[in-house]
């Protein structure tokens, strides 16, 4: 297997992220583009968080069950067959940054699974971590920052 590449044309791997991609902008996930998911791999995915939140790790993004074949994943969009489980923010979909001081980390974590995952839309970042254990073939992460402007 190649290795498992994220990255955005939107940000480099820790430089800021474009306010469009925030609470202070259009609050839609950026581009993502992914490539080494091959050989074995039969699912994708994506789990996007903030460790910098006061209150402990906040969860802003996940998907899972992602086609290995997805090369990009684009703007304001979930690829076919994906899902999108709940978040910290207490529903399902993408929940932009949107620290409340400083620059915080957004990591976008990526994960190539030898399965498809069998948990409920309902599922949360643990339920996923813990459904994918023992199944994680490789990982990735892109990194992003950002700082309100207002």
């Amino acid at each position: 297997m190649e290795k498992l590449i994220i990255e955005s044309p939107e940000f480099g791997n820790n430089k800021m992220i474009p306010s469009k991609f925030t609470c202070e902008g259009e609050n839609v996930n950026p581009e993502l583009k992914i490539s080494g998911a091959s050989g074995s791999v039969k699912s994708l995915v994506i789990i996007m968080d903030d460790p910098d939140a006061p209150a402990g790790t906040w969860v802003h993004w996940t998907l899972w069950n992602i086609d290995p074949e997805i090369a990009v994943i684009p703007q304001n969009s979930v690829p076919e067959g994906a899902i999108e489980g709940i978040t910290s923010f207490r529903k399902p979909g993408y929940g932009g940054p949107c620290p409340p001081s400083g620059t915080h980390r957004y990591f976008f974590k990526l994960y190539a699974l030898d399965t498809l995952l069998d948990i409920g839309e309902k599922a949360t970042a643990g339920d996923i971590e813990k459904a994918m254990k023992e199944h994680i073939l490789d990982s990735a992460e892109l990194v992003g920052l950002y700082k309100k402007i207002k």
